[in-house]
């Protein structure tokens, strides 16, 4: 039995893990303990542009059930980069319904940002999985290489020809809010009926820095990864604690993503939490399927609010 070392990332000052115990079980699943995967190069061409920021003549928008940044940035015939830099307060993956929006000015021209430049960020790798319905997953691996948090992180996906013609183009976004000091984590995209061989480019539109202090001091404990025999999905499982000295928490998730035995993004899935009352426990258990190849080791992150 293969082992791996339990890594357990949390977005806070404080990191701790716990020893897994071993399981016995009856299915047919090869315990793992989560690890670090070393980083791989990517032969991509990445790019680092300006953040635009709102024009002059915005407009109100309430965001009701069922709507998305994408939907919304429709609608408004607007790019979803401009909708996120005039609200950089909305989480894309999290609308709350009744949430007011700046709805930039479509007409106007968008100006390059004075004091909200975006941070040298790094984009560590860049790999596309292709489905069985003729989709292609593509990852865009983000690294925070300084001692502070990275919020609101954007990034750009544009998929070339044989030729180097872009082919379609969408933007993607971070599973958390935030990337903890000396992380990483992916940004994903889905491109649905996608023909013949394409190759990703990589463009960062905004990562600004954060100072963390809305992020509640929890703990990640007693952590287990089984990865199925095929290396095709991997379960995890653990305990979320927050301190009895903390406030109580309104959101907590958790971000798992799956590696392969190069290093290379191959599924990422987030497991959002009820309520957690200071000094009390949440227990977590979900399955992040591999889009890609063999599932080899887990890296797990946490944000709780």
């Amino acid at each position: 039995m293969q082992k791996f070392l339990l890594f357990c990332l949390l977005l806070l000052a404080a990191c701790t893990s716990a020893p897994a115990a071993t399981q016995i079980t009856d299915a047919p699943l090869q315990p793992y303990l989560t690890g670090t995967p070393a980083s791989t190069a990517t032969p991509h061409v990445l790019v680092m542009i300006d953040t635009p920021i709102p024009t002059n003549t915005p407009q109100m928008y309430s965001i009701e059930s069922g709507d998305t940044i994408s939907e919304i940035a429709e609608k408004f015939k607007i790019s979803q980069s401009d909708l996120l830099a005039a609200n950089p307060d909305a989480n894309p993956n999290a609308l709350v319904i009744g949430q007011t929006l700046v709805i930039p000015d479509p007409s106007a021209q968008p100006a390059a940002a004075a004091t909200l430049t975006p941070m040298p960020v790094p984009v560590a790798q860049a790999a596309c999985h292709p489905t069985t319905d003729s989709g292609l997953w593509c990852f865009a691996l983000i690294q925070n290489n300084t001692s502070d948090y990275l919020e609101n992180i954007s990034a750009q996906v544009t998929l070339f020809d044989e030729n180097t013609n872009p082919v379609t183009s969408q933007v993607g976004y971070l599973p958390l809010d935030v990337v903890a000091p000396n992380s990483s984590l992916p940004v994903s995209v889905y491109f649905p009926n996608i023909a013949g061989s394409l190759s990703p480019q990589i463009q960062v539109l905004s990562a600004m820095p954060g100072s963390g202090t809305s992020l509640l001091p929890a703990l990640l404990n007693n952590t287990v990864t089984l990865i199925d025999w095929e290396g095709k999905s991997a379960r995890v499982s653990g305990v979320v604690s927050l301190p009895a000295e903390s406030t109580a928490a309104t959101r907590v998730w958790i971000a798992a993503v799956a590696y392969d035995k190069h290093g290379t993004v191959v599924g990422v899935k987030r497991w959002a939490g009820e309520g957690l009352q200071p000094g009390g426990s949440l227990r977590f258990e979900f399955v992040v399927p591999s889009l890609g190849g063999v599932i080899e080791a887990v890296q797990l992150a946490l944000e709780v609010r």
